[in-house]
Parts: structure tokens; C-alpha cells; sequence
């Protein structure tokens, strides 16, 4: 049973002309089934690789480089809240800031709430070094994050 939607499959076909070859699409169509499914199945994967007509080893390849692309066995919340513990970030705050939210959310770094709504992560950067210590809501950058302020974002999520 195919995993990915003929919609899916059609959007991941509709960057090819995008791109100078079919293998450049890998990211793209990963970052399509990801915000999609929340992960990355290895199904997925498998049909990602027919429609590039690449191996599904150099699809595999590429997902696990990045570490933002899960598996089905670490599926994703539907909101992503990543605390930068980058350097900037680290001499600002950054890792009393992740301790701070994962006793918020009572979440250790790499883990979903129950309810499936908030998976809390950490960055090694995610390029906001002037606003340190930062969070990625999503694909928002939040920038000057106090404890106070993240008690705000952590709110509005719930």
C-alpha cells in the first residue's frame, strides 16, 4: 500500500523541471513528505526513489545526513520547537534556556508530547547569532528568548 498521495507524488514530480537533475529533488520532495507525515517512512523513501529513479539507499543517504528528517519510528510533533545551542546562543543562555523548556514541557530533547503536538529539539545552530539565545518555532526564528518569553511560546502552543 503506497504511503505517499497521488498529490504528493505529483508535487514531488512538479519540482523536476525546478532542478538539473532528478537527484536534486531529493531534498525537496523529503522536506514535502516530512511536513506531510510528520516523518519520513521507509515506504516513503522507496517511492521517492522510484519517482527520481535513484536507489532507495541515496534517498536514505541524504535523509540521514540532515538531522531534521525522522523516521516512522520518531515522528515529529506538529510543532517543532528547536532551542539553538550554538555557540552565540550557548554564551547567552542557550543551554539554561533547553534545560528551562524541557522542564516546561517535561520533555527531554528528541522527545514528542503525548498529545503529539511539541517535539522539543536542540540545534547546533539555526543562524540567528544575533538575536542568541534564539528558538526555531517551526520555520520561525525567535529571537532574544528569556525563560519568561519562552513560557509565552510554550503557551501559545498548548
Amino acid at each position: 500500500m503506497p504511503v505517499l498521495t497521488e498529490d504528493m507524488k505529483n508535487r514531488i514530480r512538479g519540482y523536476l523541471p525546478l532542478y538539473p537533475t532528478k537527484q536534486a529533488v531529493t531534498l525537496p520532495a523529503l522536506h514535502l513528505v516530512h511536513e506531510e507525515l510528520r516523518c519520513v517512512p521507509m515506504k516513503a523513501i522507496e517511492e521517492i526513489a522510484e519517482i527520481l529513479e535513484l536507489s532507495p539507499a541515496q534517498i536514505h543517504d541524504t535523509m540521514t545526513f540532515y538531522g531534521f528528517f525522522k523516521d516512522e519510528d520518531h515522528k515529529q510533533g506538529r510543532c517543532r520547537f528547536w532551542v539553538c545551542r550554538g555557540l552565540a546562543c550557548m554564551l547567552r543562555g542557550g543551554y539554561e534556556l533547553l534545560n528551562h523548556c524541557s522542564e516546561k514541557l517535561h520533555l527531554a530533547p528528541g522527545e514528542t508530547s503525548a498529545d503529539g503536538k511539541i517535539t522539543l529539539e536542540f540545534a547546533e545552530c539555526i543562524g540567528a547569532c544575533d538575536g542568541a539565545p534564539a528558538v526555531l518555532l517551526n520555520d520561525e526564528h525567535v529571537m532574544n528568548v528569556t525563560p519568561e518569553k519562552a513560557d509565552q511560546l510554550i503557551g501559545g502552543l498548548k
